[in-house]
């Protein structure tokens, strides 16, 4: 039994969200962006985010040189800049922002999505639908108009080492499928293990309890992370396909690909020590291992032109 709200299953979910004005979404959501120069998308991203009924909008710089700040001042100068002179990471980015607003639910995402209309209103309504829930995400779309799959499980160890591994030869293979939720058609809301971080909706309340995303995850699984504390705290997360956000991706990341690639494996190893329990511990130097030779073979992927590792 949550603590928020009736346990429930996937299928018991509320199907209908509730309508949300536009004025009402301006008294309801603050939005924060994170960028790290990424100035034409972020200038994109705000706009959409306004389009779609968003009148309280802190964008967090974490030490951009592409004129980011200036070209956002100009275009929107209602926008609230955070500037922190450094590159903190998304989770450390995210909390400066959050600590700037005071409405009751918080819209993250990167600065390289942009928000189709109708999205608030439709993650405000699942929220409304559902008081245990606690976070809900929109449907992704990568640029050629496919489905990014940014609901999924947390995998068991069989499906974390399988995806791991065959996922940079076989991104279609049984154990990338399973954690990524492949076989879901992906059209109706339902609870899930966790949402992409890339953009979301979340009851702010729910966010201070935990202290925000832990920091300590300089790129990569903080999402995950913050999702499973919250499913500990009694909390639900869910994905709601009603909305709907266009993800360019790698455009921070791609400035620093190697660098994303050992902060992404760092960050596997950190979630793998908190979460694994019991004997399993036992085997958490066998998965150090592992993670570095899957470092080696990511790199030489980025190096032969590949494209990026499954993640």
């Amino acid at each position: 039994m949550s603590e928020h709200g009736a346990e429930r299953s996937p299928e018991e979910l509320p199907r209908e969200p509730d309508a949300s004005s536009p004025a009402d979404l301006s008294r309801r959501v603050d939005a924060v962006v994170v960028n790290y120069n990424a100035r034409d998308e972020l200038l994109a991203c705000v706009g959409s985010l306004r389009a779609d009924g968003a009148a309280d909008v802190t964008v967090v710089d974490n030490g951009s040189v592409d004129g980011s700040a200036a070209s956002l001042a100009a275009a929107d100068p209602e926008a609230r800049l955070v500037e922190t002179g450094a590159n903190l990471g998304y989770g450390a980015g995210v909390n400066r922002g959050l600590a700037q607003g005071h409405r009751e639910l918080v819209l993250v995402c990167n600065a390289d999505v942009a928000v189709r209309p109708g999205t608030l209103a439709a993650l405000t309504g699942a929220l409304d639908a559902d008081p245990g829930l606690a976070l809900v995400g929109p449907k992704l779309l990568n640029p050629d108009g496919t489905l990014y799959p940014s609901a999924r499980t947390f995998p068991s160890l069989v499906d974390a080492i399988g995806h791991g591994f065959l996922g940079l030869v076989a991104p279609r293979n049984r154990f990338t499928r399973s954690y990524k939720m492949m076989d879901w058609d992906h059209v109706g809301r339902r609870s899930v293990d966790w949402v992409s971080g890339s953009c979301f909706l979340a009851r702010r309340r729910a966010l201070e309890d935990l202290g925000g995303f832990d920091a300590s995850y300089f790129m990569y699984l903080e999402d995950v992370d913050l999702c499973w504390r919250l499913g500990r705290a009694g909390w639900g997360v869910a994905y709601e396909p009603s909305g709907c956000v266009l993800h360019v991706q790698g455009v921070s990341t791609d400035q620093h690909p190697y660098r994303m690639i050992l902060a992404h494996h760092e960050s596997l190893l950190r979630f793998a020590w908190r979460t694994t329990t019991g004997w399993r511990r036992l085997l958490l130097p066998v998965v150090a291992v592992g993670l570095a030779v899957r470092v080696v073979g990511a790199s030489a992927q980025r190096a032969a032109g590949r494209p990026p590792a499954s993640r």
